[in-house]
């Protein structure tokens, strides 16, 4: 009788967690949805790099990253393609902070984003010389 009250205990509990879990997983990706629909302004850049810089500070990288796509998006409807090209080296970046704690990361998508960024021709030369640092890094990682 023990057995099958504890282990309805354990059931039940199991269920619960992953409720819980799927229902905080759905909280997030609604949030995600909502920062993707923000209309294009300074205003929304702005909010978006202070959340990046916060998440990142804090060193919940994969949250900051998804504040650096934002950033770029809105640099992107702003036309302002030198910010645009910052922001890939950030989100790059974001990835690359997470492969150094958890060496299963995947550096393409990160290798994708340097490569873009320094493909625009607006991006300063101290935002090339970054690109470049951060995409041999991820070289040294990923073979072609």
């Amino acid at each position: 009788m023990r057995r099958s009250m504890f282990a309805g205990l354990i059931s039940f509990l199991l269920v619960s967690s992953l409720l819980f879990f799927s229902s905080l997983s759905l909280a997030v990706s609604r949030q995600e949805e909502e920062v993707n629909k923000l209309p294009i302004s300074w205003e929304n850049w702005r909010t978006a790099k202070a959340q990046a810089e916060k998440y990142a500070q804090e060193g919940d990288y994969t949250r900051a990253l998804q504040y650096y796509l934002e950033y770029i998006r809105q640099a992107e409807g702003l036309d302002r393609m030198d910010i645009v090209a910052w922001g890939k080296n950030n989100a790059a970046y974001m990835i690359i902070k997470q492969h150094k704690q958890d060496s299963t990361t995947d550096l393409v998508p990160a290798k994708k984003l340097l490569e873009e960024g320094l493909a625009i021709s607006e991006a300063t030369e101290d935002c090339k010389l970054k690109l470049q640092s951060n995409l041999e890094y991820v070289k040294m990682f990923i073979r072609d």
